[in-house]
């Protein structure tokens, strides 16, 4: 899933690709994509992009005043065409393509979902607080407003909720999903399991760190690479997210996984949990 340096590279690309550029046409392949009906497709039509901006997850092409926002899901993705064919698309079960959208010099973006499970959403606004998603989106990890004692306030209210669903939820913090989540609990040497209420201020001081550090290194590494880039970029430099089974870089101990309903964790139990493997959850308690 694209998450906060992903599509803060995306919205980078982008900026420079279609600023200036007129919207010619927008054809929706996947009808289950658009999330909206008023104002309508056609409000897009010969519209200047005058701005690409990103809230949490969501992508926000800024239109002469009319948004066309994107939320990518688990498998979605922006591609960008030179030249688009001139046949609009048709709706097929066999194709990735969602949504194409066709700008004046006959270039444009193809966005595409893999896979059978279709999240993504597209959503055509006058004002990006229209969507909810983003006008229930938390703080942005990397603004200034994110201080430590921001932090603090939302791991003390979060009470003794495991810290890795804390930092997950949107609506609680913009941005972060399971993969840097593992990545910057990593990075502070905790457990993806310990309650957030219990961090001591050397604790909070070093999650706080780990999350500018990592998303923020993250997004300088992503800076003025292409779409097409963007996923190998992010895979190679993961330390521990998708590499069960693998050496730790840190330590070199082995990587492991815990496994939910739709969903799974890696960590390192040498650097995050005393060397204790992790239960599964259906049968083990928290480890602080």
């Amino acid at each position: 899933m694209p998450e906060l340096p992903e599509v803060e590279a995306l919205a980078l690309d982008l900026r420079g690709r279609l600023h200036g550029r007129a919207i010619a046409k927008v054809h929706i392949a996947a009808f289950s994509a658009l999330k909206t009906f008023d104002p309508p497709l056609s409000a897009l039509e010969g519209a200047l992009v005058d701005e690409v901006t990103r809230h949490g997850k969501f992508l926000d092409i800024d239109a002469s005043g009319t948004h066309l926002v994107l939320h990518l899901a688990r498998a979605g993705w922006v591609r960008w065409r030179d030249e688009v064919p001139t046949i609009p698309p048709k709706p097929s079960n066999k194709s990735t393509l969602a949504v194409r959208v066709v700008l004046d010099d006959q270039s444009g973006l193809d966005i595409t979902e893999a896979g059978t499970r279709k999240s993504l959403a597209m959503y055509v606004v006058r004002d990006p607080q229209d969507v909810p998603g983003i006008a229930r989106l938390g703080p942005d990890p990397l603004s200034e407003e994110f201080t430590i004692d921001r932090l603090r306030e939302i791991l003390e209210s979060e009470g003794r909720k495991q810290i890795k669903g804390v930092l997950r939820h949107q609506g609680t913090i913009a941005g972060i999903g399971n993969a840097y989540s593992d990545e910057l609990l990593h990075a502070a040497r905790m457990s993806p399991f310990k309650p957030s209420n219990s961090l001591d201020d050397t604790e909070l001081q070093t999650l706080y760190d780990a999350i500018r550090t990592v998303l923020g290194d993250a997004v300088e590494r992503s800076r003025g690479l292409a779409a097409s880039e963007l996923k190998s970029e992010k895979k190679s430099n993961l330390a521990v997210h998708g590499r069960t089974g693998e050496q730790c870089p840190v330590c070199g101990d082995i990587v492991r996984e815990v496994s939910f309903a739709d969903s799974s964790l890696q960590y390192c139990p040498t650097c995050q949990t005393g060397g204790k493997p992790l239960a599964d959850r259906r049968m083990s308690k928290l480890l602080k």
